[in-house]
C-alpha cells in the first residue's frame, strides 16, 4: 500500500509534468490508492530527497498498462529508461500477455522515449466530459439501474469477458480485487426484469468518473446503453460533480454513444505494445 507521503509526492510530480507540456497523465489514481503489499506496482526514483521519477503499472485481465513521468529538469539523465528496466524486471517473473505502454498524444517527452522502444501503436483512447446532457422524449422507462449485489459477480464476470475480451479467471481475479475499492458504486443495468449489463461509477477528489460500462453484445444496438447512461448521468447530476468517462477510438460505437449523449473529447492517451519479450 502507498503511504500518504508517496501519493501526495506522485500528484506534486504529475502537476509539474502536465503543466510543462500541457497534457495531462493518466495515472489510475482510483488504483494507485488502493495498491496491496502482496506485489510491487509502482517504482520511485528520488533526487536531493525529491521525486523526480515515478513509472507504475496497472492489471487489466492479461494486460498491463505501463504509465511514468519525469521531473522536467532531471530529464534526458537516464531516469526513465531505469525505472522502465526495473518494472520489466518485475514482469518478467510474472505471466502477463500484453504490455501496454500509455502516453499522452500530445508530449513530446513520451513520444521521445517510444521511439527508442520496440513499439508498435495499437489505439487512442479519448477522455471525455459531459458537458450536455441530452433528454429523449423516447426514453426507455423499462431500464432498471440498481444496486450490484453478491449474486451478480458471475453476471459481471461473464460481461468483461464478453465485453472486454478478459480470460474468464483473470476476469474474475479482477472484479473481486476492484470491490474493495471503497470510492467505488456497482450497478447493473436491466431491461424488463432481465440483467442485461453493468457499469460502475466513483467519486474522487470532486469529479465522478464512469468505468466498466458494458451491455451484452446480443443485446446492443437497442438503445439500452444509451437510455441507462442517460438514466445514470441525470441522477448523478444533481450532485454538480463534472462527469468523465474513457473511451477507445477504435470503439466507434461506443464513442458515438457517447456523444450523443452530451460527451465531447477533451484529451487522449495513445497505446503502444512493448514488443520486447520479457525476459
Amino acid at each position: 500500500m502507498l503511504t500518504n507521503e508517496q501519493l501526495h509526492a506522485i500528484k506534486k510530480l504529475q502537476r509539474e509534468c502536465e503543466l510543462e507540456e500541457s497534457i495531462q497523465i493518466k495515472l489510475n489514481w482510483d488504483m494507485l490508492r488502493r495498491r496491496n503489499d502482496k506485489e510491487i506496482h509502482d517504482f520511485f526514483y528520488y533526487a536531493d530527497k525529491e521525486l523526480t521519477g515515478f513509472l507504475g503499472f496497472y492489471r487489466f485481465g492479461d494486460k498491463i498498462e505501463l504509465c511514468g513521468m519525469v521531473k522536467p529538469a532531471y530529464r534526458r539523465k537516464g531516469i526513465f529508461s531505469e525505472l522502465f528496466r526495473e518494472a520489466l524486471t518485475t514482469l518478467s517473473k510474472s505471466n502477463y500477455k500484453t504490455i501496454l505502454l500509455n502516453a499522452p498524444s500530445n508530449s513530446l517527452s513520451a513520444a521521445g522515449f517510444i521511439n527508442t522502444q520496440h513499439c508498435e501503436f495499437s489505439m487512442t483512447e479519448h477522455q471525455m466530459k459531459c458537458s450536455d446532457i441530452k433528454r429523449y422524449p423516447n426514453e426507455n422507462n423499462d431500464i432498471i439501474i440498481r444496486r450490484a449485489e453478491n449474486h451478480d459477480l458471475n453476471i459481471e464476470v461473464e460481461l468483461d469477458v464478453s465485453c472486454f475480451n478478459f480470460p474468464k479467471e483473470e476476469a474474475k481475479a479482477y472484479n473481486k480485487r476492484i470491490k474493495n475499492d471503497e470510492t467505488h458504486e456497482f450497478y447493473m443495468i436491466e431491461n424488463k426484469g432481465q440483467t442485461l449489463g453493468k457499469i460502475r461509477i466513483a467519486r474522487v477528489d470532486n469529479e465522478l468518473w464512469i468505468y466498466g460500462f458494458a451491455i451484452f453484445p446480443e443485446h446492443q444496438g437497442k438503445g439500452i446503453g444509451r437510455a441507462a447512461l442517460l438514466k445514470l448521468v441525470n441522477q448523478e447530476r444533481v450532485r454538480n460533480l463534472p462527469i468523465f468517462l474513457e473511451v477507445e477510438t477504435k470503439n466507434t460505437n461506443a464513442l458515438r454513444l457517447y456523444e450523443s449523449c452530451g460527451f465531447k473529447s477533451y484529451q487522449s492517451q495513445d497505446y503502444y505494445i512493448y514488443k520486447n519479450p520479457l525476459t
